[in-house]
């Protein structure tokens, strides 16, 4: 319906597109419609596309499910897979998700974003490791200790190759 204004209003369809975020060819086939049969002729047929299989309280309701962790769900570690979250979502709701779909779901109806876990060793010291970028650090990046600097040639100055 916007677009039938901005066409009312005499813009152009590549003006049209650019205000509405849409192609050329879209705004091309509004503007068809819209010279034969006005702004009733624009009249959507309802939402496009099929509808979501979740609806939003079921959706609320993997959320929480998912909040609790993989472990709280029964899953033997920390780590959270496609295929575990497809699982939660199915005994949650009952409705089965492959993993692209548990993607989409994820991604763009809860607007999460992939996650990796940081690993690290157990043994790891991050005193020790401070104090090592504090004191030795420092020395190695200085260079070898001494007099001037060095020669980066493999051979004397003194040898016959070097007096060629």
């Amino acid at each position: 319906m916007r677009a039938a204004e901005m066409f009312r209003r005499g813009k152009r369809q590549a003006e049209v597109a650019r205000g509405l975020g849409v192609s050329a060819e879209t705004a091309s086939e509004w503007y068809r419609l819209w010279s034969g049969g006005g702004r009733a002729a624009l009249a959507g047929a309802g939402r496009a596309g099929r509808r979501r299989r979740l609806s939003d309280g079921q959706l609320a309701e993997v959320v929480a499910a998912l909040k609790k962790g993989p472990r709280g769900n029964g899953f033997a570690t920390d780590l959270w897979t496609l295929a575990r979250v497809a699982e939660v979502i199915e005994a949650t709701t009952g409705v089965r998700y492959g993993p692209t779909q548990t993607w989409e779901v994820l991604r763009h109806r809860l607007g999460w974003t992939r996650q990796r876990p940081a690993r690290r060793a157990v043994e790891r010291d991050d005193e020790a490791i401070a104090t090592w970028v504090e004191t030795e650090w420092p020395r190695i990046k200085a260079g070898p200790a001494g007099g001037g600097r060095g020669s980066s040639s493999k051979t004397s100055q003194d040898s016959r190759s070097s007096r060629r």
